[in-house]
Formats: structure tokens, sequence, C-alpha cells
């Protein structure tokens, strides 16, 4: 299984590379928008838990716990700090470049909350 690890300069996978290695269950895709975001579209398959949560010190859902994740973010420019929180909880974890607003520009699915096409909020 290939191992991300968080370097300063290395952190940031292209939407399309994300997309490739959460579908394929070598990462877990983590949005960490707030949920009227997270309820109107986001990336299939990811677990939901809000930035403020996870500053918060909230702990990671059981589903990421011992596996590289993939923080996502609306734009990206605060998805390094996101993917540095995992990282320091001994998770592996980059994030995508640009966020789920480069995701949805590259054409990559999204779902609503009911599994659905979504949309960004």
């Amino acid at each position: 299984m290939f191992l991300f690890r968080f370097r300063r300069g290395h952190s940031r996978l292209a939407p399309e590379r994300a997309c490739a290695r959460t579908s394929d269950g070598t990462a877990v895709p983590l949005d960490v928008r707030e949920p009227s975001a997270w309820r109107a579209g986001h990336a299939p398959g990811a677990v939901h838990l809000p930035l403020t949560r996870l500053l918060a010190g909230a702990t990671l859902p059981a589903t990421v716990r011992g596996r590289p994740v993939v923080a996502i973010r609306r734009s990206g420019h605060r998805a390094q700090q996101t993917a540095e929180l995992p990282v320091s909880r001994g998770i592996d974890a980059v994030d995508v470049s640009g966020g789920v607003t480069a995701w949805v520009r590259a054409g990559l699915p999204v779902a609503d909350e009911g599994g659905q096409g979504g949309r960004i909020a």
C-alpha cells in the first residue's frame, strides 16, 4: 500500500490524483468543510469532520484511523493546515490542491448527503 507522508512543499495532490487514490481505496477522503457545505456536495466516500471540530481536538473518525488521508477544503487555502493536524496525530495525510473547488473544475464526481449529484456550496 502506498503511504502518504506530509512534507512541506510535497503535501498536495492534484484533484485527479486525489480522486484516483480515494476511489481505489488507497486513501480516505476527509472533508473538513462546515456541515452546510458538506450536505450540498462532497467527494464520494468522503468522511466528514469540520475543521472547527478538528482544531478543537476532535478525535478522527474510526474509518480514518490507521489509513492515509486526503484532506479536502473548499478552495485549498488552509488545506495545508488541515493536512498537518492529522499528521500531528500520527496519520499520513496530504491535501487536494485547490480543494473541492478544483475537484469540481476538473469534472470529478460530487455527491450530496443522499448520494446523488451534489453541488459546491
